[in-house]
């Protein structure tokens, strides 16, 4: 029993991991992929797993183990194919549960006690912050695990307008005028190693007299408190860093805000689109602030695959180009 679920849980694990990396990286489009009767499949792939596993219980042979290592490689690639970008940060904390539990299962194998307490440790740990994430985002945990169960279905919202662009001299006058600003960082300052030109940036802002603050959204990067470790990593005062709860109701009487690399956790058609993949999920509500400014590569959807109108909303402008290049080059106008 041991060998079978350390090897099954280590193969969904391997598969899963690949695809997410995939779907992180770009390499892989971040939409969901549903093939029909998606669920049949995996239900199919895993009681098939069991009779297998039962049949090499039974001395059945070898070959039992070599085929129920195939379908679990299928089936950790068909569950995070099905997933869409938005849900990836539950489905990585969910991946890391499940190397846990394989090294338990490994454990019991080899009568290694350390090996059984580690891996119930990382299994545990894993299975709690994707439960952490899931309430946060408002999603049903099964939903996300099993590959987007109950999905909004529907045409989505349409967006009016278009995408109005802003050059860093643009971002320096807008950052000079105003008195409060909040900035809102997300996975792309992350991707840009870019925390510590936002440190330099709030530290010479605040040297102006201006207010500055950090909003953080429980699910902002890959892990709850990923942006509060780069934050302290580079420096930046906790105490100006709130979260999401604290903070947004102030976006109102705020200025400027400045997000760097976000976009789920400040995407309004999670209020405004039942359709939307998101619907019903937590937002910063950056919209209501006088003026916003957006750090993002492209015009793309990024890897969650889905569209924001807050960039094309009349008060906000897009400042293009890597994160970290286009805060080095926003500092040479902020003395």
């Amino acid at each position: 029993v041991e060998i079978f679920l350390g090897v099954f849980i280590g193969a969904v694990t391997f598969t899963g991991s690949i695809i997410a990396y995939g779907k992180l990286a770009g390499k892989i489009g971040g939409k969901a992929l549903i093939l029909p009767g998606r669920h049949l499949w995996n239900l199919v792939m895993v009681g098939g797993s069991l009779v297998l596993m039962l049949m090499y219980m039974n001395h059945a042979g070898s070959w039992t183990l070599y085929v129920m290592t195939l379908l679990a490689l299928l089936l950790g690639a068909h569950l995070v194919m099905a997933i869409g970008g938005a849900d990836m940060p539950v489905v990585v904390s969910m991946l890391n549960s499940y190397s846990g539990w394989a090294a338990a299962a490994t454990g019991f194998l080899l009568g290694n006690d350390l090996l059984i307490v580690t891996g119930a440790l990382v299994g545990s740990s894993g299975a709690i912050l994707s439960y952490i994430m899931c309430k946060a985002m408002n999603r049903h945990f099964l939903s996300v695990i099993l590959g987007g169960w109950g999905d909004a279905t529907g045409p989505a919202m349409e967006i009016e307008g278009e995408q109005v662009a802003i050059d860093v001299d643009g971002v320096a006058s807008a950052l000079d005028d105003a008195d409060s600003v909040i900035i809102v960082p997300g996975y792309g300052m992350a991707v840009a190693q870019a925390q510590q030109s936002v440190s330099e940036l709030t530290r010479r802002l605040r040297a102006k007299g201006k207010e500055v603050r950090f909003a953080i959204h429980p699910v902002a990067g890959r892990l709850p408190g990923h942006m509060n470790v780069l934050l302290a990593e580079a420096k930046v005062p906790y105490d100006i860093v709130l979260e999401m709860d604290e903070i947004n109701d102030d976006f109102a009487s705020t200025d400027v805000v400045i997000i760097i690399g976000s976009n789920d956790i400040v995407n309004p058609a999670a209020q405004e689109d039942p359709n939307s993949p998101i619907a019903g999920m937590p937002v910063l509500e950056v919209w209501n602030a006088k003026q916003v400014i957006v750090s993002k590569r492209g015009q793309g959807t990024g890897y969650s695959g889905i569209e924001n109108p807050l960039f094309y909303k009349d008060n906000t402008r897009m400042f293009y180009g890597d994160a970290k290049a286009s805060l080095d080059g926003l500092l040479t106008q902020i003395s």
